[in-house]
């Protein structure tokens, strides 16, 4: 039988070293890759955010793998810091426990997701998104 989903939640997010949305500015600025997985319906109503690569969630794992011949050019190594953002910053701790079972051992997610970033005064992008397929 299922803990339920919010076990389940808990369970990624003992795993992680979430990052307020002040931290992920922080980490970005050094180097980390900034991944959204929001629907692009959820995009056009919060707005985009600086930096960041719109990866859709159902390929995650194979764009992020530095090993899957289907990764993105900035998925360089298994070190590399990966913050993962989603609307409200729970599908992202469950993408970035996935990423860390595939090992990427430094992803992580972003504490309230968009609506954290929007709620703490971040600029949202002037700029289109920069969509992977």
């Amino acid at each position: 039988m299922s803990p339920g989903v919010e076990a389940l939640l808990e369970q990624a997010r003992s795993g992680l070293q979430r990052l307020t949305p002040h931290e992920t500015v922080a980490a970005v600025r050094g180097g980390a890759l900034l991944i959204d997985t929001r629907t692009e319906r959820h995009r056009r109503e919060q707005g985009d955010l600086p930096g960041a690569i719109v990866i859709d969630r159902t390929v995650l794992e194979w764009r992020l793998d530095p090993a899957s011949p289907w990764r993105i050019p900035e998925a360089t190594g298994y070190d590399r810091e990966i913050v993962v953002v989603c609307r409200h910053g729970y599908s992202s701790s469950l993408a970035a426990a996935s990423l860390q079972t595939l090992g990427l051992r430094r992803a992580t997610d972003m504490i309230g997701g968009v609506q954290g970033w929007i709620s703490a005064g971040l600029p949202l992008s002037e700029h289109p998104a920069d969509v992977r397929p």
